[in-house]
């Protein structure tokens, strides 16, 4: 699939890491074991009581589920002291399951290297304002509410229960009685935030990346207007699907007046792995997905392929450490695909479906070997496949940090399904690491042209993580 959806990669690094046989899972990838304090992008994911002054969504609910914050404090008010019948209260008032959370704040925003979550949510936005100041409030409207759901809280001072009766409430409490479930909110610029229609934007002359390309108009590319583009876009992961509405829904609620939802995206089942502890996922068509994807701790490999450097323009020294989001809605012909004998699926792809080894033998994470031929003189990885054509030997070595998901937006109107891959990777400039791979992919490979449909696709400058007090995106403000 476009950009290696099917996890092309390989190094000898590669070659060494333990495999696994099907169904069988590497050690400390089984489902539900969680460590409760994980390396995460440029911070820690610490148990949701770590560093929060309120209450987290889940502790409200404990609390009142056992007589509220009053019947605590009488119940314990004879036997504990002023100092010890806070921290009791304090500690009832936590989840007491070990669930984590993400930091907001951090060197790099999360959402790229954190171990990808079950769930997304992305929106595009198109800024209506054109008021400067107006449109920094809102980033720092919008910090200030994604690092408390981020946190497990609720937006605004009141949230969503207390306030005013006659107000609308400050969060719209669908997730009021959920945890954080790893929530991580990703932001981006698009170049519609620099200039639209001939005319520069919120005083951002000579600032926008010259990375920040219009991405071309790909070989079969069926892109729709109301899918593509965007000023902003705000992606949402969470293992738990409602966590990433809610964030969603409240930061377009927080927008209202300056900005504008020009599309958005639900996801489910991640399609790539973003860390070695996690098991390979499959795609709607079956095939493990993202086998050789880099990970989180391939530190070197994301300096070289991920994070952006310091560059000679200063201009733009504010995406030093930032990346790009090359996002792709591609509609797969699964009625078709259905019909595809096992023999010409595998070609197709150049892995076994159940294993997913590459056809020239091994396991799964076996470097595939391109020069090895059959019986017949061909080569058992077909030089029309998806891995072969998007590996990083026939793409001048570059690689790119995936984090897709699969959709499903029901039918087309033709009785046909509806569904997918939403493509979505990070990349240090999509010039060298995207576009060219994306063109061979387009032109050479049977299954981008014989199964899959490019509908929606955007591209983003993604700003490095904030800092506590500070805002996202602040320096291209400054």
């Amino acid at each position: 699939m476009s950009g290696c959806p099917f996890g092309h990669t390989s190094d000898a690094a590669d070659a060494e890491r333990p495999t696994e046989a099907a169904g069988v899972a590497r050690p400390g990838a089984a489902a539900g074991v969680e460590s409760s304090l994980e390396t995460v992008d440029g911070g820690t994911a610490a148990t949701a009581s770590g560093g929060n002054s309120r209450f987290s969504r889940r502790g409200l609910l404990s609390l009142a589920g056992v007589g509220g914050a009053g019947a605590v404090a009488g119940l314990a008010a004879g036997f504990l002291g002023h100092d010890a019948l806070a921290a009791t209260v304090a500690s009832a008032a936590t989840p007491a399951t070990g669930e984590s959370f993400v930091p907001f704040f951090g060197v790099h925003q999360a959402g790229i290297t954190t171990p990808a979550q079950d769930r997304l949510h992305m929106a595009a936005f198109d800024v209506t304002t054109e008021d400067r100041k107006e449109l920094i409030k809102l980033l720092k409207d919008w910090t200030a509410a994604a690092e408390a759901m981020t946190a497990g809280r609720t937006t605004g001072e009141t949230g969503a229960v207390d306030g005013p009766y006659d107000a609308p409430p400050e969060d719209t409490g669908e997730a009021l009685d959920l945890p954080a479930a790893k929530l991580t909110l990703t932001f981006g610029f698009g170049a519609g935030l620099f200039e639209k229609n001939g005319k520069v934007r919120f005083g951002l002359d000579g600032r926008r990346p010259e990375a920040l390309i219009d991405l071309p108009h790909f070989p079969g590319d069926d892109l729709q207007p109301g899918r593509t583009g965007g000023d902003i876009v705000i992606q949402a992961c969470a293992d738990d699907p409602q966590v990433a509405v809610h964030a969603i829904r409240n930061l377009a609620r927080i927008g209202f007046g300056k900005v504008r939802v020009r599309w958005s995206q639900l996801g489910f089942g991640r399609t790539s792995s973003t860390s070695r502890a996690q098991v390979t996922p499959r795609n709607l068509f079956g095939f493990k997905d993202g086998t050789n994807n880099l990970k989180v701790e391939d530190n070197t490999l994301l300096d070289e392929h991920v994070w952006v450097a310091p560059g000679t323009r200063s201009s733009e020294q504010w995406m030093t450490g930032g990346s790009y989001l090359v996002a792709r809605r591609i509609q797969m012909h699964i009625e078709i695909w259905d019909r595809t004998s096992l023999r010409e699926q595998e070609g197709l792809i150049g892995r076994t479906k159940g294993v997913g080894a590459p056809l020239s033998g091994g396991e799964e994470f076996t470097a595939p070997d391109f020069a090895l031929a059959g019986r017949d003189g061909d080569p058992l990885i077909p030089m029309d496949s998806h891995v072969r054509l998007a590996h990083p030997d026939q793409n001048a070595g570059v690689r790119m940090l995936r984090r897709g998901y699969n959709f499903t937006d029901g039918s087309d109107g033709l009785g046909h399904l509806d569904a997918g891959l939403f493509f979505i990777a990070f990349v240090k400039d999509p010039r060298t690491h995207y576009v060219p791979m994306q063109l061979a992919l387009a032109k050479g490979d049977t299954l981008s042209v014989e199964y899959l449909k490019h509908t929606g696709s955007g591209l983003f400058a993604v700003p490095p993580g904030a800092k506590q007090g500070g805002f996202i995106g602040e320096g291209l403000f400054a």
